[in-house]
């Protein structure tokens, strides 16, 4: 069990929760900073006090007054009005992060939210009860409102969840626990949406996939060196050093385990005296990747633990400050910046597959792997599929967060699109899945035309885990369902 305070969530929890389906709990303390903000909204509602998003409209209303006997029903019609997202749902692991990782920001106590409401959020991340939130509306600023407005109506009875894919009613579901649908108080529906939890829940799960997928590049690289009878010199400590990036070292650290005890990679000038760039730069080329996912993964941890509403409650100073965290433009520049490194993995993961299909480049390779060549293809399509994910992730990694729209009448003049963001690097990460899947499914036919028995020990095993999933390159047949197969298989 992992317990939330708001202050100490890491991506390695998330990991568990999101995909080992370890459950959480509420920290006392959290409980208690959470009780002292609440009574400070009930305290405010009692004096009449005029204080934004609890007896105030929203946005260009913030200057309307709303009396006492409205105050829920301001933040109920809050709700509906903003639940307008559109397009395909979040997958389920997204709309599961987004429910612990807002759970999580409320939990800091500045929000001024009941405890109740917590521990409903804290039983759909048990129950699996995964909110319907459509992937489309949000302007990453003044909060991811829309996608997390859908999360809300859930609470309240009126949206839908997710289970095992299938939709249901969110209010058959509380019937069926034999629970009551959450009635919002003052500020609760405001406090629930304001913050960036859809651009951050969705970072967190391309994070994790990105890295996973950065870690099976090596490996694939691996199969595709020895293939070609990749020079080691090329991955000498000494020449890592004296750069002086650790990622850049630590890949060819890596790099060096994976084909340790090859009888397959050579020497300078045994075969050839220099590899291609897209050989002998897989440090440099992924170590500026793996700078990439530190970075993004410094910032997510960042936001999964900051307090993203607005307004926001100072109990101790007894004051209530209208801000600006909602906004998400450090998640949204990490996710370009994302987006960019991923691709980049995609890039020269087809260049590779290239020199593995390319009579001209593959070291005495048959063309395209064929086993009849001319009579079949082999792999030749398979190079024209990898060539077009790639375009595709040049096209999706363009920035989002370079676009502003204004919104609310010009009150919300500036916004990020982190969302979108998000989103596209999602896509750049299943595209690049696939190419890397591609690199490895025409790998491992290649090292098979040298000699299996005199691959390093490590990547023999990797070179077995694709042939327990897909066979080689026999004869035409339609290598796409092999390709899907293993990229399944690179999933965490």
């Amino acid at each position: 069990m992992i317990y939330l305070n708001g202050s100490e969530l890491t991506i390695e929890q998330m990991k568990a929760i999101l995909y080992k389906g370890e459950t959480i709990a509420i920290d006392e303390t959290a409980k208690q900073r959470v009780l002292k903000s609440r009574e400070h909204v009930e305290r405010i509602v009692r004096d009449d006090k005029t204080v934004y998003g609890i007896n105030t409209g929203f946005g260009k209303f913030s200057d309307v007054k709303i009396e006492e006997a409205e105050v829920g029903a301001l933040q109920i019609n809050l709700i509906r009005s903003h639940a307008c997202g559109f397009g395909e749902l979040f997958p389920e692991v997204v709309t599961r992060a987004m429910t612990v990782l807002r759970l999580n920001a409320l939990l800091k106590g500045f929000s001024g939210i009941r405890y109740e409401v917590l521990e409903r959020l804290a039983m759909m991340v048990n129950e699996k009860i995964h909110p319907a939130i459509p992937q489309q509306g949000s302007l990453g600023a003044s909060g991811d409102l829309a996608p997390l407005s859908h999360l809300v109506l859930t609470l309240i009875g009126e949206g839908e969840v997710l289970r095992d894919g299938e939709v249901l009613a969110a209010k058959d579901v509380w019937d069926k626990y034999e629970v009551e649908s959450i009635v919002l108080q003052a500020k609760e529906g405001l406090a629930l949406i304001n913050g960036t939890q859809a651009m951050t829940a969705q970072g967190v799960v391309n994070y994790i996939e990105a890295e996973k997928l950065a870690y099976a590049s090596e490996w694939i690289s691996g199969l595709t060196l020895e293939s070609l009878r990749g020079i080691k010199d090329a991955f000498h400590p000494a020449v890592h050093e004296v750069r002086g990036f650790k990622e850049q070292s630590d890949v060819a650290a890596r790099m060096r385990d994976w084909f340790e005890g090859s009888e397959l990679m050579t020497s300078q000038g045994e075969v050839r005296v220099q590899d291609p760039y897209s050989l002998r730069c897989i440090p440099q080329i992924h170590g500026a990747s793996w700078q990439v996912l530190n970075y993004v993964k410094e910032k997510l941890e960042i936001e999964m633990n900051a307090a993203t509403d607005n307004p926001l409650i100072f109990d101790e100073e007894d004051i209530v400050i209208s801000g600006g965290n909602f906004h998400g433009q450090p998640i949204a520049f990490a996710m370009d910046f994302l987006k960019i490194g991923v691709s980049e993995l995609a890039n020269v993961s087809e260049r590779r597959i290239e020199r593995l299909v390319n009579p001209a480049l593959s070291e005495g390779l048959p063309a395209f792997l064929s086993a009849h060549q001319g009579l079949e293809s082999g792999a030749m399509i398979l190079q024209y599929a990898a060539a077009s994910l790639v375009s595709e992730n040049k096209t999706l990694a363009h920035p989002a967060s370079v676009d502003s729209i204004p919104s609310s009448a010009n009150q919300e003049d500036h916004v990020s699109m982190g969302t979108t963001g998000a989103r596209h690097a999602y896509n750049i990460i299943a595209n690049t899945r696939r190419v890397l899947a591609i690199e490895a499914f025409c790998a491992a036919t290649a090292v098979e035309y040298r000699d299996v028995e005199k691959m390093a020990p490590k990547l023999r095993e990797k070179w077995q885990e694709i042939r327990e999933i897909a066979a080689g390159i026999t004869e035409d047949r339609v290598f796409n369902k092999d390709v899907e197969k293993i990229a399944q298989h690179l999933m965490p």
